[in-house]
This record gives C-alpha cells, structure tokens and sequence, in this order.
C-alpha cells in the first residue's frame, strides 16, 4: 500500500505515517483491485464502508430508468465516495460507482472510523473532522454541477463550466478530467451536440480544443448563454 496517498489525502490530513499505521489496524480496512468498467458500488446498494482511490480513477453516476446516464463527480487517487451513505444506516445508495480505468480501492468500515477507540481517540478526532470537511466540500461539488447545467442551452453549460475550469487552474490553458462522452454525460447533453457546439465555438475563435485540452480565447458572444 502506498501510505504517502494516505498522508497527503483530505481524509489523513494532518494525521502521521506511524499514527496513519496504527489506525489502519483498528479502522476495519480492506484493500481491492477492480479492472476498467468495473462497478465498485451499485445504485440500491446498502453500504457500511466508504471508499478511497489509491490508484486509478472511478466516476460516481446516475442511471435512469432508460438508460440515459449523467456524471456527478470524477475522483482520484487520495479521494473518497460512498462516505454520506454509510454514515446512514440502511439508505440504499442513488448513485452508482463505476472505474474509469483500472483502480485499487481500500474501503474503510465507517462505524470503527466515527467510533473513537481508547488506543487512538485523539486520530479518530482527526479523522472524523477531516471527514466532515470533505463532506462540505462534496455539497459544493454538487452545487457547482448544478449550477453549469442550469443553463438552458449548450454553450451556455460549456461556458460556465469551462470558466470555471480557467478559474480553479489559474489558467486560460488547462486539461479537463473528461473525455468527450464523459463531458457531455456530467453537462447532462447529448454528445454529437456537444461535439457540434465545440467545433462552432472554436470556429469562431472562442476557443481551441484537443482531446482533454482546452485553450480559451477572450471574445464570448453572450447572447448563446
């Protein structure tokens, strides 16, 4: 296991590699290997662990009744899923967690983690306001993807969501964590129309674009928003 993802992940912040040792020992951990696709965690599923990458990357989703599928979140090594769940007993799971390529998982029994225990009280503490953190910032992952899709076009969704990529990464230049597919399912639009909106738009000028690589230019006309 690689334990200096462990130290520098949200969950571990401010948490030693000998104290980090320790705790793996009583938190009731168990550590998978899931090939590309493969789903960690359906949607009606009831869990009692959370989950954390320790290499590769998984994506959280929502399938309908028909099919239709839209990506709330993308997480990699370091991050966790499933923790809102499992701190509710018996609330079968909305979403389901699926690989985006080859990834090892170590799921962590939740009860033992919000449990403080009389060798390592003074970690759990840690631990357990750590995890209330990363919950806020969870809400507010969640809240941005609402805010991008509140738009009613396409260029509008793209807009927002690419300003904000420029925004995070300081940056005009910058790779997104989406493929195309992957973008348009979190964008909640179809993909040959996002794929359309983003040829016109580099077109005229507003940006280039190559794979996961955007290059934003300075003219939006606002009347697409």
């Amino acid at each position: 296991m690689n334990y200096q993802i462990l130290k520098d992940s949200a969950l571990f912040r401010g948490v030693t590699l000998e104290e980090i040792h320790t705790m793996l020992k009583c938190l009731g951990t168990e550590q998978r290997r899931f090939a590309k696709g493969e789903v960690i965690y359906c949607a009606g599923d009831v869990v009692q662990s959370m989950g954390m990458v320790l290499a590769g990357s998984i994506q959280v989703e929502n399938n309908d009744f028909w099919g239709n599928k839209s990506i709330l979140d993308h997480l990699g090594p370091g991050q966790v899923f499933a923790e809102t769940y499992a701190c509710i007993p018996g609330e079968p799971l909305m979403v389901s967690v699926v690989t985006v390529e080859a990834a090892e998982i170590l799921f962590l029994h939740i009860g033992r983690l919000l449990q403080t225990c009389p060798n390592s009280c003074t970690h759990h503490t840690k631990l357990i306001r750590n995890l209330l953190d990363i919950s806020a910032q969870k809400n507010l992952v969640l809240s941005r993807r609402i805010f991008h899709t509140s738009c009613k076009s396409i260029r509008g969704r793209l807009l927002s969501y690419l300003s904000f990529q420029a925004a995070r990464q300081n940056n005009h230049e910058f790779t997104i964590p989406f493929n195309r597919q992957q973008l348009a399912d979190y964008l909640n639009v179809d993909r040959s129309a996002l794929s359309n909106e983003l040829s016109k738009m580099q077109k005229e000028g507003l940006l280039q674009v190559r794979k996961h690589h955007f290059l934003l230019e300075n003219s939006v006309d606002k009347t697409y928003i």
